[in-house]
């Protein structure tokens, strides 16, 4: 029987953590989402944070710049933000509208309160294995605890596909399990004789926004399956992942309630430790 690998009892012992930094503060922290897109998984996302941050007592701000805005006009709102002393923490939410260049947005940014960690100077830090000076990206921080929880704390060793190279998960995850010694096989959506490539693989990591991209016949009994992926279905009656729901594996995290609780736990980890690197003060 397949073991439901659930994200909410560790994102609540992350929320503890949280909930205990803010505590001894005598401010409230700023966060605030840009959006720059018609997106429904967005959207999802968005009210996703507002809730977690009204729960903490965090101040939370919405800055919606429609489908149509520009790019000139996207990288101004992002430089007062950055600018903005009154503001802790900045997420730029993906995907942004056709005709919109996420990588040149970002650059706009300052390193310090990008917690979502996907700024070319936190990314940067990751790949050359510096990780305790950056703000890690939380989805496939998640991820990596997850994978913990299943295979063991200690990853080394261990060899994890990840499907799909996507900027917010596939691609720093890639070097984050690199960084606890993990063999990593990168795939895509294109991947050839996938339950091939998979077979010898300890766990599977899938981050597409594909439905059902991940079938029976790719997995194995041993595999851990972790589902990053979001889709939301025609009529928007709730979300999906990119696995199939009950897959013959031995762990399997579900969708909703797998990823997606613990990265947003994960996120206001990433705020308090951005108040502190802006203060100049010491992070773990």
């Amino acid at each position: 029987m397949t073991t439901s690998l659930l994200g909410k009892p560790l994102a609540q012992q992350v929320t503890r953590e949280v909930r205990a930094a803010l505590a001894g503060w005598k401010f409230r922290p700023h966060l605030v989402s840009v959006l720059a897109s018609h997106d429904e998984a967005s959207a999802v996302y968005v009210h996703s944070k507002e809730r977690q941050a009204d729960k903490l007592g965090v101040r939370f701000s919405v800055r919606d710049l429609g489908a149509g805005t520009t790019q000139a006009e996207l990288e101004a709102e992002l430089r007062d933000l950055s600018a903005d002393p009154e503001v802790h923490g900045i997420v730029l939410e993906l995907p942004l509208a056709p005709g919109l260049d996420a990588d040149a947005a970002l650059l706009h940014i300052a390193p310090r309160k990008d917690v979502e960690g996907l700024t070319p100077a936190n990314l940067a830090l990751i790949a050359a294995g510096r990780e305790t000076e950056a703000l890690l990206p939380p989805t496939p921080r998640s991820v990596r605890f997850l994978l913990r929880e299943a295979l063991g704390d200690d990853l080394r060793g261990r060899r994890v596909a990840v499907i799909g190279p996507g900027r917010t998960v596939g691609r720093p995850l890639t070097f984050m399990l690199n960084n606890r010694g993990v063999t990593v096989t990168l795939c895509n959506e294109h991947t050839r004789d996938l339950a091939g490539v998979l077979q010898g693989q300890d766990a599977v990591v899938v981050a597409v926004g594909h439905a059902d991209l991940l079938r029976p016949e790719h997995v194995q009994p041993h595999h851990v399956v972790v589902d990053a992926g979001i889709n939301v279905p025609e009529g928007g009656e709730g979300v999906v992942g990119d696995a199939r729901p009950d897959l013959p594996v031995r762990a399997q995290t579900p969708v909703p309630g797998g990823v997606g609780p613990l990265t947003s736990a994960l996120m206001f980890q990433n705020l308090v430790r951005a108040v502190k690197l802006q203060r100049g003060e010491a992070v773990e």
